[in-house]
């Protein structure tokens, strides 16, 4: 009987084993970054059930002043709620931190906001910080921002033409990842705005990218969108997401918090509020304090 008992241990622990390595191998295309995963949309390694779906990549844009766990979490709720749809597969996310010259009050410094950024992403494997617009000389508006990563995202596609430039070469079935504009309510509130968005912009982000709108405690998505006649023309490719967990942090309350020496702690990743001290970021004797209060385009800020 006991020897029976260590076989059926024995047969156990191989079966978990295996399934350790199936999980290690499923995971390892997105330890490599979001161009290998826009390789497997392609075609490569994708279970059956997923192959039929619509590669998708998240773009949050904003300030970022600093990055909070509400930020993070309204990537992993678009994701679930794409997923949940049956059409998505979403195979990666990008934050991207507006420039200093965005000019907002109280705005850190763009290389401090991209690496607190980065500290806060450790911990995913599928979301990346992308310091490109924060690098810009210029203040970057919304819809310039996702024609850049929207054209990174088929730089690797079109690589696969192959080295004979001058020879017709067959093209490779390929799944185009698409590129959605993920914010908060609040943002897509602020379409009506007068003068803040162009209507150009607002039905090119629409009609060509879509976007991806997490609800938000006071805020009305949907009769955003049957006040706008773009958004009601669009509105197949506008998602409303619920966020089931009422989550209301805002890096403006944080910002006072730090200013008036109050803990931020669970707000903040461990490594954001680290960073934020070792760099006396947010005090209320900083050095970078700006004072002006220009306002733009909608942001997850």
């Amino acid at each position: 009987m006991q020897w029976c008992f260590m076989l059926i241990s024995r047969i156990l622990l191989l079966r978990r084993n295996e399934i350790f390595l199936f999980v290690t191998e499923v995971r390892k295309p997105c330890l490599k970054g979001l161009r290998s995963s826009v390789a497997t949309a392609a075609g490569v390694d994708v279970p059956d059930k997923m192959k039929s779906r619509i590669p998708v990549v998240l773009l949050a844009c904003g300030s970022f002043n600093p990055i909070t766990n509400m930020h993070l979490r309204l990537f992993e709720v678009a994701r679930d709620h794409l997923h949940q749809t049956g059409m998505y597969q979403v195979i990666g996310g990008i934050i991207s931190p507006v420039s200093d010259n965005y000019r907002k009050k109280d705005l850190a410094p763009a290389h401090h906001r991209v690496a607190m950024v980065r500290l806060a992403l450790q911990t995913s494997d599928w979301i990346r910080a992308d310091p490109w617009e924060s690098e810009q000389a210029q203040w970057m508006e919304t819809v310039k921002v996702l024609r850049h990563h929207h054209k990174e995202l088929l730089r690797p596609l079109s690589q696969e033409e192959g080295p004979d430039q001058g020879r017709a070469v067959s093209p490779v079935p390929a799944a185009v990842p698409e590129l959605k504009l993920l914010c908060g309510a609040d943002v897509l509130k602020t379409f009506q705005t007068p003068d803040l968005w162009k209507d150009e912009h607002i039905q090119e982000i629409v009609e060509k990218f879509g976007l991806v709108c997490v609800s938000r405690a006071g805020h009305d998505p949907q009769g955003c969108i049957s006040g706008s006649p773009i958004l009601q023309r669009y509105q197949h490719n506008i998602h409303l997401v619920r966020e089931p967990v009422r989550n209301e942090i805002s890096a403006t309350y944080v910002r006072r918090a730090l200013g008036q020496g109050q803990s931020v702690k669970y707000l903040l990743p461990d490594a954001v509020i680290s960073y934020i001290k070792h760099h006396n970021l947010y005090s209320r004797d900083d050095s970078w304090n700006g004072s002006s209060t220009r306002t733009n385009e909608g942001e997850t800020s």
